[in-house]
């Protein structure tokens, strides 16, 4: 039996995150817009024939960003510590979902928008992305609802949504909100999307502190905030220049 398994790139993602802080921890959780453009010859137009007629996909994907263990990159790691359960409490890595997975794969199911043909080639719009900017996609399935979905399930630690912060953006962000937007450097829907995102507690599980300030990329801005119990206080929104 072979040890190792090579599989192809067939595509990379183009999101707003382009850092992993901020990242939702779980697909569709806010619904942030994303394209996956397809490497040749996975482009082919006609690989995507009838994909329209599925609302939802089966992404997997490799966590490219992942740090490699400081004794060994291979060493296995059996156990680790969900940030659902306050980072404290060990479960086994098959027991989550966590990126220090054996073969670095992960799996996100993502909400199709459109296929978008160009000149024989195809590419993606999909939204409830939870995927890095420049992450590899190694294959794409359509979501069959009759089998996929199991209302009944049981989600172990995961059984409920997580519970959501309020926001409350300070006069100063506020105000830099609208300058930006008056200049069509930002939007009403993305100011939407950060609220979103920011609700559902982006910091790290082991961090409490209530006069620590934050910073979180999202496109093309860059936000400050602060969490003081259930509320997230927004500080300042500024243009980020690539």
């Amino acid at each position: 039996m072979k040890s190792d398994l090579t599989v192809p790139v067939i595509g990379i993602v183009h999101s707003p995150f382009h850092e992993k802080f901020g990242i939702p921890r779980q697909p569709n959780l806010v619904q942030v817009p994303a394209i996956i453009e397809f490497n040749p010859p996975y482009d082919d137009a006609l690989a995507f024939e009838g994909l329209d007629e599925f609302s939802h996909l089966w992404l997997i994907w490799s966590f490219h960003q992942n740090k490699a263990d400081s004794q060994s990159p291979k060493k296995f790691r059996t156990q680790i510590r969900p940030p659902r359960l306050g980072g404290n409490q060990k479960l086994g890595v098959f027991a989550s979902r966590s990126m220090y997975r054996p073969s670095e794969l992960g799996l996100s199911v993502v909400e199709l928008v459109k296929v978008i043909r160009q000149n024989g080639k195809a590419k993606l719009l999909i939204r409830g992305a939870d995927l890095l900017n420049g992450t590899p996609i190694v294959d794409i399935k359509p979501y069959i609802a009759y089998s996929d979905a199991i209302p009944e399930a049981k989600s172990g630690f995961a059984q409920a949504a997580p519970a959501l912060l309020d926001i409350d953006w300070t006069i100063q962000a506020s105000e830099q909100a609208k300058a930006l937007i008056k200049q069509q450097l930002f939007d009403t829907e993305q100011q939407g999307l950060i609220n979103e995102l920011l609700a559902l507690d982006p910091r790290p599980a082991y961090q409490d502190d209530a006069n620590r300030v934050y910073g979180m990329a999202y496109d093309f801005v860059n936000i400050t905030f602060r969490i003081a119990g259930q509320q997230v206080i927004v500080e300042s929104l500024t243009k980020i220049h690539r």
